[in-house]
């Protein structure tokens, strides 16, 4: 996946959820920027993530994030990369030390612009954040990057305690229950 097929999955993209549909055409502006797999375009630009399931359905393996202080899918900066599928696969093996990670699917499962607070030199500004379904298996040892406070497999009855209104993950989640891809 490139910078062209990123933009053709993303104007192929769709999806029932108002909120994740009313920015994707911001993600497809975004993706004829020059520096938009870089960190200093600092209005904003492309991460990825990986949405890391069990195969029976049951659990997602979330990280609490050390800066933020939140529990979250497992992710990062793209820093040039412009493979996004590839990107949410490294940060998926770094931040969890797995290695029966494997996609589901080669499509965009979810995306999400959110806002991630100034910190020291670095404004406030938007991570774009393209997201791939990815399952595991949850007898593998973890392993907690220094990106991660703790790393653990959430029972799916469980995310919502644990993210409260974070509604980004809480759409993975209802994704995750309803997808024909995953019988």
């Amino acid at each position: 996946m490139n910078r062209k097929i990123l933009r053709e999955n993303l104007e192929n993209y769709r999806t029932p959820f108002e909120e994740e549909a009313s920015f994707i055409q911001d993600f497809i502006d975004l993706t004829h920027d020059d520096l938009a797999f870089q960190r200093e375009r600092l209005h904003g630009h492309f991460t990825a993530s990986a949405w890391i399931v069990n195969k029976r359905r049951t659990h997602t393996l979330m990280t609490l994030h050390k800066k933020l202080n939140k529990w979250l899918q497992l992710g990062g900066h793209a820093d040039g990369v412009e493979n996004l599928q590839e990107v949410a696969m490294k940060e998926a093996i770094e931040e969890s030390g797995l290695s029966s990670l494997s996609f589901v699917d080669s499509g965009i499962f979810d995306i999400d612009r959110h806002v991630i607070p100034q910190r020291g030199d670095i404004p406030e500004h938007f991570h774009y954040d393209v997201r791939f379904l990815i399952e595991a298996e949850m007898n593998e040892p973890l392993m907690i990057s220094e990106e991660s406070m703790d790393l653990a497999w959430i029972p799916f009855d469980t995310v919502e305690d644990l993210v409260g209104s974070n509604i980004s993950i809480l759409r993975m989640l209802e994704k995750t229950s309803k997808s024909e891809i995953l019988l």
